[in-house]
């Protein structure tokens, strides 16, 4: 490891770590009523699931390859330095954090709470921003899924038209991807594969996939640590979605002193890089990406 990056590591984690004790969660806010939790199905389903990591992307590769348009709208958002991290993924410990979670959630805030190797794990969107170094303040964390409703950000049918660029369109409906343009197409990866992070075929979009895009596009902020507590919740809840965010769940680990060895990590794989999808989208050749 670097030791420059190891040392940027350490400085996050002492935030994090400060602000924890500085700050309890206060699960008490709302009440009751406004709440609901969400509790992760039995450990036999969970402990089959299959954990994942986001795309890591490079700021230097898209340069060199002409997408800085895509890489400002990341800069803007300032997820630019947690997407190149490239942390070892503990599997193990990924599945016991998922087997004993719970989240609640309410209009205010996202409150997550688990237990991994006898450490007690709790926090919400402003202390997981802290931990990954990211926005945690405001932005849209409205998590819509596949309902094709008219929400407080988005109308469905605007959308639509925005990105199957048919102003003739009448009526709302799914867009597939393929029919997108390029730079659409991967800013659509960026969503599916880093922030709302799952396996799927490249051309399923989702109603929530294109009001994040649309964001993004729009210049404004999508709160990203709240729309992954969300996140975290529904995989929970239905027996089969994969666990996202395996990387990033070691700096929550370690900012809570999770015990964890190294040689059990999993490094990341060439297919785990943004310059993969791009080669494939575009057919182009593999040494492209070096």
């Amino acid at each position: 490891v670097d030791p420059s990056a190891k040392k940027q590591q350490n400085i996050v984690k002492n935030k994090a770590e400060k602000k924890r004790k500085e700050k309890e969660v206060d699960v008490d806010s709302d009440s009751d009523e406004d709440k609901l939790i969400f509790k992760a199905l039995p450990a036999e389903i969970t402990m089959k699931k299959q954990v994942i990591r986001g795309k890591i992307i490079r700021e230097r590769w898209m340069h060199d390859n002409g997408l800085e348009a895509l890489f400002k709208l990341i800069k803007r958002q300032k997820w630019e330095n947690l997407f190149k991290r490239r942390e070892l993924m503990h599997v193990a410990a990924c599945k016991e954090f998922y087997k004993n979670l719970t989240v609640s959630i309410s209009k205010k805030k996202e409150v997550a709470r688990s237990c991994v190797k006898g450490v007690k794990i709790e926090f919400d969107g402003m202390i997981l921003a802290g931990i990954l170094g990211v926005r945690g303040n405001n932005g849209i964390c409205e998590y819509i899924n596949n309902v094709w409703e008219e929400s407080t950000y988005c109308k469905p049918l605007e959308i639509t038209k925005k990105f199957t660029n048919d102003n003739l369109i009448t009526v709302a409906t799914r867009v597939i991807s393929t029919e997108m343009k390029l730079f659409q197409r991967l800013l659509h990866f960026i969503i599916m594969k880093n922030v709302v992070l799952r396996f799927g075929k490249r051309d399923t979009t989702s109603f929530m996939d294109l009001t994040y895009m649309d964001h993004m596009l729009m210049r404004r902020l999508v709160n990203l640590p709240r729309v992954m507590l969300r996140h975290m919740a529904y995989v929970i809840s239905v027996p089969c979605h994969e666990l996202p965010y395996g990387d990033w769940l070691t700096l929550v680990l370690e900012a809570y002193n999770v015990p964890l060895v190294d040689k059990q990590g999993e490094e990341p794989k060439c297919y785990d890089r943004f310059e993969e999808t791009f080669l494939s989208m575009c057919q182009l050749k593999r040494e492209h990406a070096i």
